[in-house]
């Protein structure tokens, strides 16, 4: 059964074009988490324009690693990336299970999955395992998965944090939240630019 541990805890940082976007975090001991794997489409087309104000449907973001995910959602209306919690792999029909009670719970219709390919943009060991990961995910639930290129993603997640003054202690429970946060946040300022040229 998945436990919070501790409360959510608030930091603010500058994720993109100098906007100041304050982050609920959930503590790393939160959720015993779920196994993902990506899919097809890097790059999806812009798709129909919604109308202004109008709800969308969810796009989750994940940043995998080896022993935690990083959750982020898409607000209702599809303009901003929230982070959602972190969690801690415990084998694939677990993690399948975690993951698919998330995307029933608000509704989620696409995945968003970053690809940590090396600087030359060569496939790298972690990369391999995302896109595994968002295969399994499409495959298990039949939703349409994005791979997106997360190099220096997690730096970037560092920086954040240094700059929020939030102190080395801890930061595991909320380093892979932001960096999922980063990642959904890039994607969609990117459909929304394709959206603008159309």
């Amino acid at each position: 059964m998945d436990t919070v541990v501790d409360g959510p805890r608030y930091i603010r940082f500058r994720p993109f074009y100098g906007a100041t976007v304050t982050l609920k975090t959930v503590a790393a001991d939160s959720f015993k988490s779920a196994s993902l794997k990506p899919d097809s489409s890097d790059r999806e087309a812009a798709g129909p324009k919604p109308e202004e104000g109008a709800l969308v449907p969810r796009i989750l973001a994940f940043d995998v690693g080896d022993r935690r995910i990083g959750l982020a959602i898409s607000d209702p209306l599809g303009y901003t990336a929230q982070p959602l919690f972190t969690l801690h792999r415990a084998g694939r029909r677990a993690d399948l299970k975690s993951v698919g009670r998330v995307l029933r719970k608000h509704g989620v219709t696409e995945a968003v999955v970053g690809n940590p390919l090396y600087m030359s943009g060569d496939q790298s060991p972690q990369a391999a395992k995302a896109q595994a990961f968002a295969e399994e995910l499409r495959a298990e639930f039949g939703i349409t998965v994005h791979l997106w290129d997360e190099r220096l993603t997690t730096t970037q997640a560092h920086r954040h944090l240094d700059d929020a003054g939030h102190g080395a202690m801890g930061r595991k429970g909320i380093i892979d939240q932001v960096a999922a946060v980063l990642i959904l946040q890039s994607f969609l300022e990117a459909r929304a630019n394709r959206r603008g040229r159309t």
